[in-house]
């Protein structure tokens, strides 16, 4: 089903990322923006909100029948639940209490998780700094597809599987690109997480587990809001590696569609990303963006110039101080 992508390695560059200088470019002359900085006040409610209507569809779904679970868990939990994946990554950057309560976002981030049903936000704070600090790094950024994956899914129908099975590759990559020694932090994560996850089955029966475990799984694969996953950073056009999208599912995910944004401003809240690109408008709008995170999974299935390896890999110099 298709042609086989011609591309046959990563992009490869030798020049830093391009956020570093875009944000001294840009302070220097809107310094007005630092005080976007630190943390959102309305997020860790919102969060709070989410998990409580999570808890509640949980209790709901008990009693439905196995088609209605199923429907369900696609239609809403896969939303709800793919957007709590992005309330963590908010989180990750310490903009719900602040860098001065880092751990205060850390066990926040282990509450927004539980009905994720996956330990997952101790271990994505860990890699995801390291994608901002060395974006594209080869063997640190784990954001970065595998050889094997690059090699593998470029056909038409092998990447409309590799989009489904998203969540799995996402999981596997830091074991096979970056493994780190796992901390405290992450056992208590499994911990809390496996505890809650029987305590869910012991109150309530399958349904509700298996609503929210398929609502995860679903919601990162062959998703509407899983678009996000290609649009940030795969290479639709030569010599951008970065890209934002502007459309309304932004409502749904902490603006995380704001990446070039995001990548120039990580310590800026996604509800406070609009006023960066109002304020600098001037280096925003002319990047390439997205209106669409359906057209861009379209695309990147349909395309026989992209793959996996359609990013921007950089080997790195000097020291590299990884979380």
């Amino acid at each position: 089903m298709g042609n086989r992508v011609a591309r046959e390695d990563y992009e490869w560059v030798y020049t830093d990322q391009p956020h570093a200088d875009r944000r001294k470019e840009i302070l220097a002359k809107y310094p007005e923006i630092k005080s976007l900085m630190g943390p959102d006040p309305r997020l860790k409610w919102v969060v709070c909100m989410m998990v409580v209507v999570q808890f509640l569809a949980f209790y709901l779904v008990k009693d439905l029948d196995w088609k209605w679970v199923l429907f369900w868990t696609y239609a809403f939990g896969s939303c709800i639940n793919h957007s709590m994946t992005l309330a963590i990554h908010e989180v990750s950057h310490n903009t719900a209490f602040g860098n001065n309560k880092a751990m205060w976002n850390r066990y926040f981030a282990m509450f927004a998780n539980l009905p994720i049903g996956l330990p997952y936000s101790a271990s994505f704070k860990r890699y995801h700094l390291d994608h901002h600090r060395y974006l594209g790094g080869d063997g640190v950024d784990v954001d970065i597809p595998t050889e094997f994956e690059g090699w593998f899914f470029c056909t038409r129908f092998r990447k409309f599987i590799w989009i489904i099975l998203q969540p799995l590759f996402y999981a596997i990559r830091p074991l096979c690109i970056n493994p780190k020694p796992i901390t405290q932090l992450e056992v208590t994560n499994v911990v809390c997480q496996l505890t809650f996850d029987v305590l869910l089955y012991w109150l309530w029966g399958a349904k509700p587990v298996v609503y929210m475990l398929a609502g995860s799984m679903l919601g990162m694969g062959l998703h509407p809001i899983s678009g996000h996953f290609i649009a940030e950073h795969y290479m639709f056009l030569k010599g951008h590696e970065t890209y934002s999208y502007y459309g309304s599912l932004n409502l749904l995910t902490f603006n995380v569609g704001y990446h070039n944004e995001h990548h120039d401003f990580p310590s800026i809240p996604g509800r406070r990303l609009p006023m960066v690109k109002k304020i600098a408008a001037e280096y925003y709008d002319d990047l390439p963006q997205y209106t669409s995170w359906v057209k861009v999974l379209y695309d990147f299935i349909m395309d026989d110039t992209l793959s996996p390896y359609s990013r921007v890999k950089r080997k790195l110099k000097g020291d590299v101080k990884q979380e």
